[in-house]
């Protein structure tokens, strides 16, 4: 039988009050920031954003910017593989794990697919990984994805990561976004529009002071709820032309209207009833490959 929305929101309320760290968390797979450890799910991840853009330095020396990459940082040696000449890896805390063991698997997972992976026979520490890669991994959020200089980067890319930044943060991180980027560069999302308590709309129940207050964005289950109209506006405003390549929908909203927060009965069916999107943004001045 299915654990119903209330059931998990409480659940992870508790839990998130224990006096317990990240890791111990990790550990038992109750919070987790997505499943990069994995060799084949880290390279399809990247693959996929790399190659549904085009940019001006591809496959010649290219700059990526990761946000978001949770557990383990292995876009840094799959960027170099496909010819980065240097991986900025951005998130709001040190959550990647330090054994090299799931490094040295990405690893052979590359050489496998006929591409040249760093060579890590002698790394003993994630440092020594990150050196192997030209890679730098900053764990400040927002204030550390502004130290990458201006118009330095290629690609910036993120993967169901987008949806947990916080919601005063999602512009101001946009603006960053199109700082850094290239006049020719390019940025791709994967963004969750579902709640992450049952994968429907229970999230938009609550109001915005409770939503936003700190007590249940340190829950384990925050997402901004933004919807992807406005996301669209977003890029749009940091100066990005955005296009929608992929949207998944509903065919009935999972949460009846009567039931919606006030703040979310002015959107649309047709709005509401979107639940993943996949977006890619360029600079006005250069919209389209």
């Amino acid at each position: 039988m299915p654990i119903p929305w209330w059931a998990k929101l409480g659940a992870k309320v508790v839990l998130s009050r224990l006096p317990a760290g990240y890791a111990v968390w990790q550990r038992l797979g109750l919070f987790k920031h997505g499943p990069m450890e994995k060799p084949e799910y880290a390279f399809r991840v990247f693959r996929k954003h790399y190659e549904r853009v085009a940019f001006g330095r591809k496959g010649a020396g290219f700059v990526v910017v990761e946000l978001g990459p949770g557990d383990t940082l292995g876009t840094a040696l799959v960027a170099k593989a496909f010819g980065a000449s240097r991986t900025w890896l951005v998130d709001v805390g040190p959550f990647a794990r330090h054994d090299v063991g799931p490094y040295r698997a990405l690893a052979s997972l590359l050489r496998a697919e006929g591409l040249t992976a760093p060579d890590l026979d002698d790394a003993r520490s994630l440092d020594d990984v990150l050196r192997a890669c030209n890679a730098t991994y900053l764990t400040n959020g927002l204030a550390s994805l502004r130290e990458i200089p201006d118009r330095s980067v290629d690609l910036v890319f993120s993967n169901a990561v987008y949806e947990h930044i916080r919601r005063a943060e999602v512009a101001p991180m946009t603006r960053e976004v199109a700082r850094i980027l290239r006049d020719d560069g390019a940025t791709s999302h994967s963004i969750d529009l579902k709640d992450h308590l049952g994968g429907g709309l229970a999230n938009l129940r609550f109001t915005d002071d409770r939503w936003e207050s700190e007590f249940m964005v340190r829950s384990g289950f925050y997402t901004n709820r933004l919807r992807w109209t406005d996301f669209v506006t977003i890029f749009d405003d940091a100066g990005l032309t955005p296009e929608l390549l992929r949207t998944e929908r509903w065919s009935r909203l999972p949460l009846p209207r009567r039931k919606l927060a006030p703040m979310f009965s002015a959107y649309p069916d047709d709005v509401l009833l979107v639940s993943d999107i996949d977006l890619v943004a360029r600079h006005a001045a250069h919209p389209g490959r």
